[in-house]
């Protein structure tokens, strides 16, 4: 009997492709690069699963391409807004994510950004390579204390609590939004619960961790940004559609904040014009999880959820649990 096929659209970590082929025929797109649609329903076609990346869109015409025996698109992010959940529900289909595993990374990466925009780190490096640098001086590169001062948090979920933790080693006052509060983790850190307008009020540091729906769509725009300290920094390594980026863009060239540190886009990985000719913004490409282990870590979830639904068992994770119902 032949063995279930699946399809990785984009390399992975080797372990976590050895561990599918030890189960499954398994077929793994080798370029570094993202596949067209055309391409991606050829290459899901007759698959039993398919491992996904935020990178390919998986709408009902790709669900429909695979074929009625697919069961499972495994996404390798903990991310899916790049699945029509609507279209794989009606047909069946189990989604699942990689949530948890990338938590330390992401909220360490976000703290890194953090940093490197308060202390003006890209900035003072690129000088320094362009060999401008002739000496020391007092009011050279002055940037942003952070000890002491007050961390806002939008999204308390398990990234937003990391870097709570973190922000605690600062002694940093912690003030969150979220739809709803969370008084255990506001006894065991301190934090505040307070409504959006005080959070962007007060914050000094305003890091994002909310997860891209409908109403989180440019949580950050004009208003939001206008609303801000003049000293304030930005950070968003949720979502690049949470950000209003044409507003950044004016907000940072007219100083209304004073910097941002971005590692997500608003149309990944187009940047908006006039942003990286901006020198109070750290700009990296989608990285907060890059690390060999974290990266393992995600290529388990995977693993264990393809064997587990091919198997005929539930999968460890899942974003639309209605068809695990039927």
């Amino acid at each position: 009997m032949s063995k279930p096929s699946v399809y990785v659209t984009r390399l992975i970590p080797e372990a976590n492709i050895d561990a599918l082929r030890a189960q499954f025929d398994v077929d793994v797109n080798r370029e570094d690069r993202a596949l067209s649609p055309a391409e991606l329903k050829e290459k899901v076609r007759g698959r039993s699963a398919v491992v996904s990346l935020l990178t390919d869109n998986i709408t009902g015409e790709v669900l429909d391409a695979a074929g009625p025996q697919c069961r499972i698109v495994a996404n390798y992010a903990v991310g899916y807004n790049n699945f029509d959940l609507a279209a794989a529900t009606e047909r069946n289909i189990i989604l699942t994510n990689t949530p948890g595993v990338l938590d330390d990374a992401t909220a360490t990466h976000t703290f890194t950004l953090l940093l490197a925009v308060a202390r003006r780190i890209a900035e003072a490096d690129k000088f320094v390579r362009a060999g401008k640098w002739l000496g020391w001086a007092p009011m050279f590169f002055v940037g942003l204390d952070v000890d002491r001062r007050t961390l806002g948090i939008a999204g308390l979920g398990r990234i937003g609590k990391n870097v709570a933790r973190k922000a605690r080693g600062f002694d940093m006052r912690i003030v969150y939004n979220d739809v709803q509060r969370d008084a255990a983790f506001e006894a065991e850190s301190g934090a505040e619960f307070v409504d959006k307008a005080t959070l962007l009020r007060e914050a000094d540091f305003l890091t994002l961790h909310v997860p891209l729906l409908p109403e989180t769509h440019h949580y950050i725009g004009a208003a939001e940004l206008k609303a801000m300290k003049p000293t304030a920094v930005l950070i968003n390594a949720s979502r690049g559609p949470v950000v209003d980026e044409k507003a950044l863009v004016q907000a940072l060239r007219e100083k209304w904040i004073f910097g941002a540190g971005l590692d997500v886009f608003e149309n990944e990985p187009a940047l908006e014009p006039g942003l990286t000719e901006l020198d109070n913004v750290i700009v990296v490409p989608h990285v907060a999880s890059a690390t060999p282990a974290t990266r393992i870590d995600m290529g388990k979830i995977v693993v264990a959820n393809i064997s587990n639904v091919l198997n005929g068992l539930p999968p460890q994770t899942c974003v639309n649990p209605e068809v695990l119902k039927r």
